[in-house]
C-alpha cells in the first residue's frame, strides 16, 4: 500500500531506536524481509499463507510484518512487548484491518494453544535474548504448528542444527532434530540490521516430523540431556549417575556408558529415555 510510510521514515517518526535489553536488532531493508518469507514458503511448497494463522514474535519496526501481510494470511497476531512498536502495529492495522490481531506482551507466556483453529504458523526475527527459551517452549509442542521460520545467531543455528561429536552439539540440537525437519534457509550479513550486531545471523525453518515423540517421552529426552551436557566432558556413567540403574539401562540401549554426551544421537537419547 503506497500510502504506508517506508520503514525508515516509520522508524524516524517514533524515534525508534533499537534496546539492548530486549535483544532488539532492527531489519529495515525490504528486500531481506521478503526474501525471508518467500524463501520459507518456497522450502514448504507453498505460493502464500492463505487459509492459514501467523503469529509474528517482535515484530519491531513491521519490516517483516509488512512481508507476512503480502503473503495474505488469513490472520496475522504480532506478540509485541515494546509499547513504541505497538504504536508502529496500529498504524498497520489502521491500513490493513481486522487480518491483524495486536497482542502487547511475553510471547514465552502467549497460549498458542488456543489462539485460532486455522493453521499456525510462526515467523519471527527472534528477539536474542530468549531465541532458545522460545523455541524450546514451541518444540516441546510442535504437532500444533504447520512450521516455524526464525532467525536465531548464527552461532546458535550451528548448535541447534550441529551433529553428534561436534562441539556445538548440546541439548537444543537433539530436541530440535527429534522433533523437526530443519533447514537452513540463508545467512545474513551483520550489516543488514540496525544497530549492527557483532555476528552473523541465520534463518531456519522448522517443519514437524511426521512421528513425533509424546510429552512424556520428550521431557524424560529434555531432562536426559540437560543432566549429559551439563557435563559433557565426563562419561554417561558419571553425568547420568543419578539416574537410576543407568548402567543396566544404557546396556539396554545398547548405549557405551564410557561415551560423553556429545557421542550420542537424538535416537540413543530417545531409546534411553523410552526405558526410564
Amino acid at each position: 500500500m503506497t500510502d504506508i510510510l517506508s520503514l525508515r521514515d516509520t522508524v524516524e517518526k517514533y524515534g525508534l531506536l533499537a534496546k539492548k535489553s530486549l535483544g532488539q536488532n532492527f531489519l529495515l531493508d525490504m528486500n531481506i524481509t521478503d526474501k525471508i518469507i518467500r524463501s520459507s514458503l518456497s522450502a514448504q511448497n507453498k505460493k502464500d499463507f492463505k487459509g492459514q494463522c501467523v503469529f509474528e514474535i517482535g515484530p519491531g519496526p513491521g519490516g517483516l510484518t509488512r512481508a507476512i501481510l503480502n503473503a495474505n494470511p488469513s490472520k496475522l497476531t504480532v506478540i509485541e512487548m515494546d509499547s513504541r512498536c505497538i504504536k508502529i502495529m496500529k498504524d498497520l492495522k489502521e491500513k490493513y484491518g481486522d487480518i491483524m490481531q495486536i497482542v502487547e506482551g511475553d510471547a514465552l507466556k502467549y497460549p498458542f494453544d488456543k489462539a485460532s483453529n486455522l493453521p499456525k504458523n510462526i515467523v519471527s526475527n527472534l528477539p536474542y535474548n530468549i531465541s532458545v527459551p522460545l523455541l524450546l517452549r514451541w518444540i516441546r509442542d510442535i504437532k500444533q504448528f504447520n512450521s516455524l521460520t526464525l532467525m536465531f545467531q548464527k552461532e546458535v543455528a550451528e548448535r541447534i542444527t550441529a551433529e553428534p561429536n561436534n562441539k556445538n552439539y548440546g541439548r537444543i540440537s537433539v530436541m530440535a532434530q527429534l522433533t523437526c525437519k530443519i533447514k537452513t534457509l540463508f545467512n545474513l550479513n551483520p550489516n543488514c540490521f540496525v544497530p549492527a550486531p557483532k555476528i552473523w545471523s541465520t534463518v531456519l525453518l522448522f517443519q514437524p516430523l511426521e512421528k513425533i515423540p509424546d510429552a512424556p517421552i520428550l521431557h524424560k529426552v529434555e531432562k536426559l540431556t540437560e543432566a549429559a551436557f551439563g557435563q559433557r566432558r565426563k562419561m554417561l556413567r558419571q553425568s547420568l549417575k543419578n539416574v537410576p540403574n543407568i548402567i543396566e539401562l544404557c546396556d539396554k540401549a545398547e548405549i557405551d556408558t564410557t561415551a560423553r554426551a556429545e557421542n550420542l544421537t537424538p535416537q540413543q537419547y530417545l531409546r534411553l529415555a523410552n526405558l526410564i
